[in-house]
């Protein structure tokens, strides 16, 4: 049993135990379930211990695709996904997923093996200030001090992911700490932190908000991811029904309350934020995604209630008229609570909801009359009309790509919470594959039997489109050995071989080098154990493997 900080130990066993075992078990020990990444020196016998204690790895292509992927898992779970990856260029490569998730406000924990302690300054293979690099795209990165101190750092690591606004983090893992063995009495490991605590507004702005909101005469509600990652589908819900509230999702606000539910307004979302004269914003901030809130989208006199987890969010580029800080689902329940007290509805017959009706009714006669469309190649509409009657209503929509994604998400509908994904907030493209394969994981555990649909952009499936051979790699952290890349060549015009013998390998070589004409593609069947001739010292590192 591993030690904790409240467990006593008589400190007289001589067993030993490895840095990349203690790394393990403390991630264990915060109920960390699932680790993404490329292997490699040093960090693979990491990726090991973690199996061996059950944490799920995932071999993925591209680091930046496994950080996408890991910070996915955080937004779906509320318990950060680990991307493990190696020092220098691979850290590097995972920087875009750790920006793109503190952007998202998504907890993950970056774990990166870094040069030799001995050889820093030296030009150590792969030297790159790594620490001070994080930085720039997380709320916390450090070094631990010796294996005894692995555990604090964890700790803290995934503690600081998910208090308060979620986020990034970063641990760096010099490679000798990975091999290097310490006495298993003299480690002590942290208990698991506790959820984040749960923060309600001040009851007088809660008040003067159900105030403002009985007084509007053209109220909107805008919900954004933060409710979906709060998880405040219930309360917010029952806010829009009981209030009979219009609401305009952020794309993956989406599901929060049902897009087929009739107070739904997307389809008229320029209306409906161009003359709300009330908006209550749900964990949605008020930018790009937003027009800033600024005119001429919006009245120049419209009144904000912001609601935010986050106070140094609140007032950004609109001064609020309501200012309600905590937790998105315990505010909401806050505000529930002034409409039981003094029950309150927004009429139906009013010439706001009629405005509305007919804004939509008009948007979504003319989609219709695109997606009927026969004329070949198909547009946008006449695609996704027809992807749409086919889907599972439980189904995880993942979604990037400039038209493919803004005219999907007006399409394909959401009916359940943290069931669609995109390029979010930081317009990340590359994200589609790994945020699916994450859903994927995420649901086989979780929700068997629910499907992940990932709806791709051209441009956008060729930033990470390789990964589709880790969808389909078994086990999850291996090269398929028989993988036909040659096809990807012949799909674009180019020439491909598949290689398995010496006679085939000049054979192909030769053709290709004779041919001028186009590119050629040459995959070589290797066998998967072999490796190269015993070495006299090990090269550059105390790795084992």
């Amino acid at each position: 049993m591993p030690r904790s900080d409240s467990a006593e130990g008589s400190g007289n066993s001589e067993e030993q135990v490895s840095g990349a075992r203690v790394i393990a078990q403390a991630l264990k020990t915060q109920n960390v379930e699932y680790m993404f990444g490329v292997v490699g020196i040093p960090v693979t016998e990491i990726a090991l211990a973690a199996q061996e204690l059950g944490i799920r790895y995932i071999g993925m292509r591209n680091e930046q695709a496994a950080c996408y992927a890991a910070s996915a898992v955080g937004y779906l779970t509320g318990r950060p996904g680990v991307c493990l990856v190696v020092s220098g260029p691979g850290l590097i490569h995972a920087l875009g997923g750790m920006a793109n998730a503190n952007m998202n406000c998504w907890p993950l924990i970056v774990i990166g093996g870094s040069s030799e302690r001995n050889q820093e300054t030296m030009g150590a293979f792969q030297e790159f200030p790594q620490v001070e690099a994080c930085r720039l795209y997380s709320k916390f990165s450090a070094r631990p001090t010796s294996i005894e101190h692995i555990p604090i750092v964890i700790e803290k690591a995934v503690r600081s992911s998910i208090y308060g606004r979620p986020g990034a983090c970063y641990i760096d893992i010099p490679a000798d700490f990975v091999t290097l063995q310490g006495n298993v009495d003299s480690i002590w490991y942290k208990e698991c932190c506790l959820p984040p605590p749960v923060s309600m507004a001040e009851t007088p702005a809660v008040c003067t908000a159900a105030s403002v909101i009985r007084n509007a005469k053209q109220p909107l509600l805008i919900i954004g991811k933060g409710a979906a990652y709060s998880h405040a589908e219930g309360s917010i819900r029952k806010l829009v029904e009981q209030c009979n509230l219009p609401f305009l999702p952020t794309p993956m606000g989406k599901g929060v309350v049902p897009d087929n539910h009739p107070n739904c307004v997307g389809a008229a979302r320029s209306r409906a934020l161009q003359f709300a004269d009330v908006i209550v914003l749900f964990g949605a901030r008020l930018n790009w995604i937003l027009h800033f809130g600024l005119p001429p989208r919006y009245q120049a006199d419209v009144k904000f209630i912001q609601i935010d987890i986050c106070a140094e969010e609140l007032g950004n580029n609109v001064r609020p008229s309501v200012t309600l800080l905590g937790d998105i689902n315990a505010v909401s329940k806050q505000l529930l609570e002034q409409f039981d007290k003094t029950p309150w509805q927004f009429p139906t017959d009013s010439k706001w909801w009629k405005t509305l009706r007919e804004k939509m009714k008009s948007n979504e006669a003319v989609s219709k009359e695109l997606a009927s469309k026969t004329t070949l190649p198909m547009n946008y509409y006449t695609v996704f009309y027809h992807v749409q009657e086919q889907l599972p209503r439980d189904c995880f929509i993942v979604s990037e790509g400039a038209n493919t994604m803004d005219i999907g998400r007006t399409v394909l509908q959401n009916y359940l919470p943290r069931h669609r994904l995109d390029a979010g907030t930081f317009g990340t493209m590359g994200v589609g594959l790994g945020f699916a394969i994450a859903a994927a994981v995420v649901a086989k555990d979780r929700s068997p039997g629910k499907r992940v649909i990932c709806v791709e952009g051209d441009s956008a499936f060729g930033f990470s489109g390789m990964e589709v051979e880790t969808i389909c790699s078994i086990p999850p952290m291996c090269l398929l050995p028989n993988s036909h890349y040659e096809q990807v060549m012949t799909a674009f015009g180019g020439k491909g071989y598949f290689v398995k013998t010496p006679e085939e390998l000049q054979n192909s070589l030769r053709q290709a080098l004779e041919d001028t004409s186009k590119p050629y593609l040459i995959n070589i069947m290797i066998e998967p154990q072999s490796t190269r001739k015993a070495q006299d010292f090990h090269w550059l590192t105390r790795s084992n493997m």
